[in-house]
């Protein structure tokens, strides 16, 4: 039986190589998924979950209790990625086929002859800074304020490029013409 998340915090606070692998054993493929939503390539996706995963080994120690460790993980996985799309201006992100999924079923979005594959299509041809605000607030449950604060924008730009993100895909949709 694996260490609970209280030892494997501890055990990496003092450097074990064991249980950093565990760590990462435990969390990895869960994090490669939401460092996939905001990569260009599969690559780039595996650069950023190991400079993420860098990054919480060298701040386990600051670990405060308060929330979840997979949370904390996630959150050291998003802001990497961010930090990726700040350098990569120009590149593209993709987002996870179960998040289509997910978005699909969603009711906004939900159009019985659509599949998953066609709305992940859809989901790569929105624009960057749109789609990177319809990541954080859609799929993470980032707020506007959050979401702001990361990106060194305003709230209200936040929530503008939300809402252009929802109308290109809904343009989109209509396009399709799905009866």
């Amino acid at each position: 039986m694996g260490m609970t998340d209280q030892d494997l915090i501890k055990e990496c606070i003092d450097n074990n190589p064991k249980a950093q692998k565990e760590l990462y054993d435990r969390f990895a493929s869960k994090m490669m998924g939401v460092s996939y939503r905001y990569a260009s390539s599969q690559e780039e996706a595996k650069d950023i979950l190991q400079d993420a995963f860098i990054k919480v080994f060298g701040r386990i120690g600051s670990f405060k209790k308060e929330g979840s460790l997979e949370g904390w993980i996630r959150r050291i996985v998003v802001n990497t990625a961010l930090d990726s799309i700040r350098k990569r201006k120009k590149d593209k992100q993709n987002v996870s086929l179960t998040e289509a999924e997910h978005l699909a079923s969603n009711k906004d979005y939900i159009i019985e002859n659509l599949s998953a594959e066609d709305l992940l299509q859809m989901l790569k041809t929105i624009p960057i800074g749109y789609r990177t605000v319809f990541n954080l607030y859609a799929i993470e449950g980032y707020s506007h304020k959050e979401i702001a604060d990361s990106l060194g924008i305003t709230e209200n730009t936040s929530k503008s490029q939300y809402s252009r993100a929802k109308a290109f895909l809904r343009n989109l949709l209509e396009q399709y013409e799905i009866d």
